[in-house]
């Protein structure tokens, strides 16, 4: 079994590969990257020259381009000593257009194109967009930046290559004292006052790697994160991962200690910080909080994260299609063509039939008429917002289990092993425990895991109908945003947890059946 397992999941997180690679084609090479735009209010506010600095930037930070402004490449050489610092504050100083460069202007844009053309670059010189002799007009200043595509292949790389982080001591570059690991019994946020183990790193880039609290599931890490790639739209600057799992909803203020011995009233989850380089001088109003530059925190909000959302409301749906769809379709096989398998038919053609739009708003329409919320409010307190968008999702589910399970039932019972069971003289219940029921509903038990994994993906259309906050409308989003680093950050988790469903759907249909064995056994 164990072999299996490993060879099952090698294959799948090869094809996970392949399939992450096939949309970085789609989106990188195939999609027109001007597109990323479409949305953007900072690129149609700019102009002239700054809107095309300000594209190509963007083009970089969303993995199309590696881009090198001139006055940076400028900077990295004098870096490296081979160029002082008076020298480099003569040549960046680029002519408004090519003939009135000075000589030592000449020099060095002449050795910046020189290097990157013969490294496959492309050099861009803009000239200045004037209004008059003396005055810009708005973004006009000359610009001279060199760059060129990235290959698909670096991308694919770098992007798998970091899907891991394990959190180091040597994160920070700073000089810092005391660089390591501290173990506590007694966490300092709680004032040490009660029993409340913790490992803190300094020089890590989390403050907390392991620590407990009063928030399920009590015991949280930061050692290691998983980072599917960062959103520039949807959530900008923060990791998909991140995005799909943070709380959301109003601000929850309490006591809260900080480093520094002082406490306020707030929002802030010191077990989150980070470390921000600078930050304490950058803002010296931060000294009275903290003691060192771990000052970066999130906030405690009310409201679960997006995968929370959608998967209460999915496992809650998942839950009450089995409890109702699995018995409904025994008694349809046991009473083939009777009155109860002719109205369950009919419920399995009208759901199947209907659009799921066009019900998701009929039960919408019914249960405002019964006084049901109608949308999703993360500051209520009333459970009775989750039962029209799980009724929705769990009506489908129902006639789809009721389907199957008569199918495999009635294919069982027209078996050569139930005729000899019957004139063996085994009884109809017998029959029915010990055979039917228990190979029919082996092709189901291998969906169950399916079932549950895929609730934290949440459902497209119920969510946006009903208005919840969860991670089904993040694709959506991230589609209509061309969000990229969204779109294969979330292709990347549906393909992980397709194979972890598909392996743990194998595992359960042999313990549900000891006849199904996965180890290969010499002939």
């Amino acid at each position: 079994m164990a072999k299996y397992i490993i060879r099952r999941f090698v294959h799948g997180l090869i094809s996970a590969i392949i399939v992450v690679a096939i949309v970085m084609v789609l989106i990188y090479s195939l999609m027109d990257r001007q597109l990323i735009f479409a949305t953007d209010n900072v690129y149609r506010n700019l102009g002239n020259n700054a809107q095309n600095v300000y594209r190509y930037q963007k083009w970089e930070e969303y993995g199309y381009i590696d881009y090198v402004p001139y006055a940076d490449w400028l900077l990295e050489q004098t870096r490296k000593g081979e160029l002082d610092e008076d020298t480099r504050a003569k040549a960046v100083k680029i002519g408004k257009k090519e003939k009135n460069d000075k000589d030592v202007v000449k020099e060095y844009v002449e050795k910046f194109t020189e290097y990157y053309e013969s490294r496959g670059y492309k050099i861009v010189r803009l000239n200045a967009i004037m209004v008059s002799k003396k005055k810009y007009a708005t973004g006009g200043q000359q610009q001279l930046f060199a760059w060129k595509d990235k290959p698909l292949t670096n991308r694919l790389l770098k992007y798998f290559g970091g899907l891991v982080k394990v959190d180091k001591v040597s994160y920070v570059k700073d000089e810092i004292e005391n660089r390591g690991l501290t173990y506590t019994t007694r966490d300092p946020l709680y004032g040490g006052k009660k029993f409340s183990p913790a490992i803190m790193g300094n020089g890590t880039q989390h403050k907390y790697l392991l620590y407990f609290d009063n928030q399920f599931p009590y015991l949280h890490q930061n050692l290691i994160s998983i980072n599917l790639g960062k959103s520039y739209t949807v959530n900008a600057g923060v990791d998909v991962f991140t995005t799909m799992n943070i709380s959301q909803g109003s601000y929850i203020s309490r006591d809260v200690m900080y480093p520094s011995g002082v406490v306020e009233k707030s929002a802030d989850d010191l077990h989150s910080a980070t470390y921000a380089p600078g930050s304490l001088e950058a803002n010296p109003s931060l000294t009275n909080r903290f003691v060192d530059n771990y000052t970066n925190v999130n906030t405690v909000k009310n409201g679960l994260s997006k995968v929370g959302y959608s998967f209460v409301i999915g496992i809650l749906a998942s839950l009450i299609a089995y409890l109702i769809g699995l018995p409904l379709g025994i008694v349809m096989a046991q009473k083939k063509d009777k009155l109860v398998d002719k109205i369950g038919t009919v419920y399995i053609v009208f759901i199947m039939a209907v659009p799921s739009l066009a019900y998701i708003f009929l039960f919408k329409a019914i249960g405002g008429k019964l006084g049901l919320p109608t949308t999703f409010n993360m500051d209520s307190k009333s459970k009775l917002m989750y039962v029209l968008p799980i009724i929705s999702l769990a009506l489908p589910s129902i006639g789809s289990l009721m389907r199957w399970l008569r199918r495999y039932m009635i294919d069982q019972m027209n078996s050569d092993y139930v005729k000899f069971a019957r004139s063996g003289g085994l009884s109809e219940h017998e029959i029915f425990s010990k055979h039917i029921l228990k190979n029919a509903v082996i092709p189901i038990v291998h969906g169950i895991p399916g079932t549950i994994l895929f609730a934290i993906t949440g459902a497209i259309i119920t969510e946006r109908v009903y208005v919840v906050p969860g991670a089904g409308n993040l694709l959506t989003q991230a589609i209509n945003a061309y969000d990229n680093g969204v779109i294969v950050g979330v292709t990347m988790f549906y393909a992980m947890l397709s194979i972890i469903s598909i392996i743990l759907g194998d595992v359960l249909m042999s313990i549900v059946d000891p006849r199904i064995s996965f180890t290969s056994k010499a002939r």
